[in-house]
């Protein structure tokens, strides 16, 4: 293969793509430094229940430390795909060249790029149908709806928009399981280990393993329909913007 062939293609994004991703990207780092500044500061142990192990089962006085935080909040399936979206667009402004290279570098990419949308999405559906109490005030709120609401509906927006389009295939929705189903047997496994798991579906002591297991396949095989419309949308809305314009 000659370096010609191997080349990045230009991506195809309109020319306003790259206003719109930065928009999405600040509203990202935004969401994730807010999140994870209000756990490290221990916002939110004044409002935990003593009597309540935490994720990291941390049941002796209730209360963890700043480190026992950092490792509680970035083991949330919603903290992982925010920090995903935000590196993803970070990589499409700085290096947009990386989610057009014929090789693996370039299949890493355009993987992450669908995971993004992907999981992020899951993450809105999942925890506004499953998940959602109400009652939250003040940080608490504006965090937990820039996280569970605005991120997920400004990323599909943002990807409708800007794409970028022709970077999803039928390799890269079976490549794109792969984190989530990473991030199920981490939880799963450090559940066992702490006796806490971050969401009450994937508690296997009170509901058991069958139907953990039960949910995270719901959840996967919602995520690879969901993936082949994309794909479906991505090559329909090519076709209607004729010509690359990016």
């Amino acid at each position: 293969m000659t370096t010609l062939d191997r080349a990045p293609a230009p991506l195809d994004t309109p020319s306003y793509g790259p206003v719109f991703f930065w928009i999405s990207l600040v509203a990202a780092w935004f969401a994730v430094g807010l999140s994870f500044t209000l756990n490290l500061t221990g916002y939110y142990v004044a409002n935990a229940d003593p009597a309540k192990p935490t994720i990291l089962g941390n049941i002796a006085s209730g209360i963890d430390t700043p480190w026992e935080r950092f490792f509680d909040w970035i083991t949330y399936f919603t903290i992982l795909s925010n920090i995903l979206v935000a590196i993803v667009l970070t990589a499409l402004v700085a290096r947009p060249s990386l989610f057009t290279r014929r090789d693996w570098v370039g299949t890493l990419w355009r993987t992450l790029r669908l995971d993004s949308v992907l999981m992020m999405v899951v993450t809105g559906v999942v925890y506004n149908l499953l998940l959602a109490t109400g009652g939250k005030t003040g940080w608490d709120l504006l965090s937990n709806t820039m996280i569970h609401v605005l991120g997920p509906l400004l990323t599909l927006i943002v990807w409708l928009i800007a794409g970028p389009r022709g970077l999803i295939s039928a390799r890269i929705i079976w490549l794109s399981l792969i984190l989530p189903l990473l991030w199920a047997c981490f939880a799963l496994i450090r559940g066992q280990i702490v006796g806490a798991y971050p969401y009450p579906f994937l508690d296997v002591s009170t509901n058991g393993l069958a139907s953990a297991l039960t949910y995270i396949g719901v959840i996967v095989a919602v995520t690879v329909v969901l993936a082949f419309i994309l794909m479906a949308i991505d090559a329909g809305l090519r076709r209607l913007a004729g010509p690359r314009q990016g």
